[in-house]
């Protein structure tokens, strides 16, 4: 079978589609013909072991993938033919893998398999970030940054589904346009986007930032949440880890919160089940509706991250076999 296989460190040129001998599933896995892989900001930096998982060389790349399932274990709801989504912490970019029951997901009549594979990691993230660690409420008020990217997107979609106003930030206008059609209520630019959300919201602030940048902007971040306001930390895309002077949290009655949804998640046997019924309402009613960007085939797989590396990602990038 073809496999997505990482053969050095790195970065997306020592990413190659190799032959890999086919998986035997374990007593309690489902063996998924995949069709479409998703990828992801941890694919990126794990082919440059910046990620803190760091499989032994080779490795076989894929966070997010759909398919058809060939066989599955008696009790664990799944049949032969069903159409899945699945998610591992890597491993997914083959014709065939054999994934734990946990973590396969059925997918709705009316979604695609490029859809399925954009859904699992990003928006299981923003449900666990928005419901989880933030507790949003309708009519919430959510600031979502980095808004044109692929758990910018599901933040989005996730916190309109739970009922919030929300208010993308982006560096572009091009950006901004692809946040509006996400759901995005406003979009503002990353120059001046603290007085931005003031007018925005009347000086009154927002209840939540999701923070997946990063950067110098933090302390701007924490300055447009209102009173008992909520930061989730949940990425570093903008590259450096940025410090917080607890005194500010203090002074406003504001929240710093860490969303380590993986680590949490996957060893906890049912959560990520719970979290996908709950979303499954939203993709039905069409709240949540990924937004894809470029869909190529697995040989281009190296191109896709390369563009990801060079930040000219718009949406969820996925390759199909």
């Amino acid at each position: 079978m073809r496999s997505v296989q990482v053969t050095a460190l790195d970065g997306p040129a020592a990413v190659s589609v190799a032959d890999a001998p086919e998986p035997t599933p374990g007593p309690e896995d489902v063996l998924v013909e995949v069709r479409a892989l998703g990828v992801s900001w941890p694919d990126l930096l794990q082919t440059k072991g910046e990620y803190q998982l760091k499989p032994a060389l080779p490795f076989q790349l894929g966070v997010d993938f759909a398919g058809t399932v060939r066989s599955a274990p008696e009790g664990s709801g799944f049949s032969s033919g069903d159409h899945v989504a699945c998610v591992l912490p890597y491993g997914g970019g083959a014709e065939l893998v054999a994934v734990h029951q946990d973590s396969v997901f059925p997918l709705p009549s009316s979604t695609s398999f490029e859809q399925g594979a954009a859904l699992p990691m990003n928006y299981l993230t923003a449900e666990f970030a928005l419901g989880t660690r933030a507790g949003v409420q309708p009519g919430d008020t959510v600031l979502v940054n980095g808004a044109a990217g692929g758990v910018g997107t599901a933040s989005i979609q996730v916190a309109k589904g739970m009922g919030a106003r929300v208010v993308g930030v982006v560096s572009t206008e091009e950006k901004a346009a692809v946040a509006k059609e996400a759901g995005a209520d406003e979009t503002v630019l990353v120059d001046g986007f603290r007085d931005a959300v003031k007018e925005l919201t009347g000086g009154k602030g927002v209840d939540v930032v999701v923070d997946v940048v990063g950067g110098d902007a933090m302390t701007d971040y924490l300055r447009c949440l209102g009173p008992l306001g909520r930061l989730l930390v949940i990425g570093f895309t903008g590259g450096s880890i940025p410090q917080v002077k607890v005194n500010r949290l203090l002074l406003n009655n504001i929240d710093v919160r860490g969303v380590g949804w993986g680590a949490y998640a996957m060893v906890r046997p049912g959560f990520m089940r719970a979290q996908w019924d709950r979303l499954v309402p939203m993709i039905e009613s069409g709240a949540v509706n990924p937004p894809l960007g470029s869909v190529r085939p697995v040989d281009e797989i190296t191109a896709v991250l390369a563009d990801m590396d060079a930040r000219k990602t718009l949406g969820k990038s996925v390759v199909v076999f």
